[in-house]
């Protein structure tokens, strides 16, 4: 039975009207409290191996439980992130497209205008859910690189420049931002190599491709225990838990901070009964102490906020990654 098959005309009185829309009104809540039907789509907007993925596969899977319904990662890569978050950000908002982000999401807006280019989306698009992950970037190199501190590695890069390559996840990317950042702090310069994503960047480092990355924690943990690669410095402001001997590039008199955060999104027009069912399920995992262990593991511990203190340290945060891009400039 539905709402119509109840109200068909009868020469109703205003009793039976009053009786109608109650009854409408009870079913539509009654569907609207069904969400989620089905399976949910998380779009990442990277390949897998990265940080972005890394992050996101622990989220997912957690979701998963907590809603009773699949929450399916698809990994839609390309141009820095722009391609996946392009696509999320125009899907159907029914609440059954998210999308795990990187702070790149707040890049690629400012380097669209720059680079005089169609943007992929605009960040009102969104509606954030969930911050997950806070991390400094850090700077990491092969194991047998010959530099063993991130001064030997500035000091080698302004007696030859452009010798030394880094990889990154694309131009304006959170793998690429960072280097350009310590670039102009140091007064030296690089060679960049953009990759599709942090999990195809970290594999050239590993090959010998390229030299150096900026990369977040979660994505070079491993290497650095399994001994293949060495972190010199990170852009942060504290010492980092995971790794706590690092140290930070402001510690070491440059002024060079920058910081690669994970969050969850929605599409901007999603009804708001999906955006706080998400909203709720989200916060309840980030307290579960297994979810924050396994999120430990990652290299990535959880540095949570709800979407009320997300949706402010966002807009703060793509202000200031704003004009970080447009110091920048327009660079290849």
């Amino acid at each position: 039975m539905n709402a119509s098959s109840l109200c068909r005309p009868t020469g109703a009185v205003a009793w039976l009207k009053t009786a109608c829309a109650l009854a409408a009104l009870t079913l539509s809540s009654h569907a609207l409290a069904q969400y989620p039907e089905r399976p949910i789509t998380m779009v990442v907007p990277f390949p897998p191996g990265g940080v972005a993925d890394t992050v996101a596969r622990p989220v997912a899977d957690a979701l998963s439980r907590e809603l009773g319904q699949s929450v399916v990662i698809e990994n839609k890569a390309g141009a820095g992130g722009a391609i996946g978050i392009g696509s999320a950000a125009n899907a159907k908002p029914d609440g059954y497209t998210i999308l795990l982000s990187l702070s790149s999401i707040s890049i690629l807006p400012e380097a669209d205008k720059i680079l005089e280019r169609k943007a992929a989306f605009q960040l009102d698009q969104f509606k954030p859910i969930g911050r997950i992950t806070a991390d400094p970037t850090v700077l990491v190199v092969r194991a047998d690189a010959p530099w063993k501190t991130a001064k030997e590695f500035i000091e080698d890069a302004r007696k030859n420049p452009e010798d030394i390559t880094y990889g990154s996840s694309g131009i304006y990317g959170t793998m690429h931002v960072p280097m350009e950042m310590l670039a102009q702090a140091s007064g030296v310069k690089l060679s960049h190599i953009p990759y599709t994503g942090a999990g195809p960047a970290v594999a050239a480092l590993l090959g010998g491709h390229v030299q150096a990355l900026a990369t977040g924690p979660a994505s070079a943990l491993q290497q650095i225990k399994a001994g293949k690669l060495r972190a010199l410095a990170h852009w942060g402001d504290k010492p980092l838990d995971s790794m706590p001997d690092v140290p930070s590039l402001s510690s070491l008199g440059y002024d060079a901070k920058f910081i690669q955060w994970s969050g969850v999104f929605v599409p901007a027009a999603t009804p708001p009964e999906a955006i706080d069912t998400l909203s709720a399920a989200v916060q309840k995992i980030a307290a579960n102490p297994d979810f924050q262990k396994t999120m430990l593991g990652t290299g990535s511990p959880l540095d949570f906020q709800n979407a009320a203190d997300f949706d402010a340290y966002w807009k703060a945060d793509s202000q200031s990654i704003a004009k970080a891009v447009q110091k920048m400039g327009k660079v290849d």
